[in-house]
């Protein structure tokens, strides 16, 4: 009986990620899919599943495509000038812009993972990503650095200032420290 449950077990840990997986990438597709119904249905009189999503799709790699054109950069400096003098909406507004580009825009900041002594003291040391080596502009004098550790199971951290000393940079891909950390430290780099 035992045994059994050990089976139980083992295959839930095969099928619980996958199923969260199937199920997250299940409710975007039909929040995104749903967000067009209302226009594209009396548009195409006959139901074609996944229409509404691929729309949606197309619409954000289009506005991406115009945002970087000649013409629009005007119309988007506009928008983030009267975006920065609203104060809280500033803040979030950049906040999210400055994360979303960390992770896929043309300047990614999360690649360069780094080991992180903790003190002096113990062995313990931290995985994290660095993301400025230049810490003047806010008013941080020496040799420190800004690093960034995700927090585990979460889409959140904690950014630490460290002495440069305390810093070993990791020759290992940023994708897999992030698996990693994220994972809880179970995932295999």
């Amino acid at each position: 009986m035992k045994k059994l449950g050990g089976f139980f077990f083992q295959g839930l840990i095969y099928l619980a990620p996958l199923g969260i997986t199937v199920y997250v990438v299940y409710l975007v597709y039909r929040f995104l899919d749903g967000l067009m119904e209302a226009y594209v249905d009396p548009v195409i009189p006959f139901n074609i599943p996944g229409i509404n999503f691929l729309i949606i799709l197309l619409l954000i790699t289009l506005l991406g495509f115009a945002g970087q054109s000649i013409i629009a950069r005007p119309i988007k400096s506009f928008f983030i000038k009267v975006l920065g003098k609203a104060p809280l909406i500033k803040v979030i507004y950049t906040s999210i812009r400055d994360l979303l580009t960390a992770f896929v825009g043309k300047e990614k900041k999360f690649n360069k993972p780094v080991l992180v002594k903790v003190n002096n003291v113990s062995n313990l040391e931290k995985l994290g990503f660095l993301t400025q080596e230049d810490l003047s502009n806010v008013g941080v004098k020496g040799k420190k650095v800004a690093v960034y550790f995700p927090h585990s199971y979460n889409f959140s951290g904690e950014l630490f200032i460290v002495p440069s000393e305390y810093v070993t940079p990791i020759n290992i891909p940023s994708s897999e420290i992030m698996k990693f950390i994220v994972s809880g430290g179970v995932t295999k780099v």
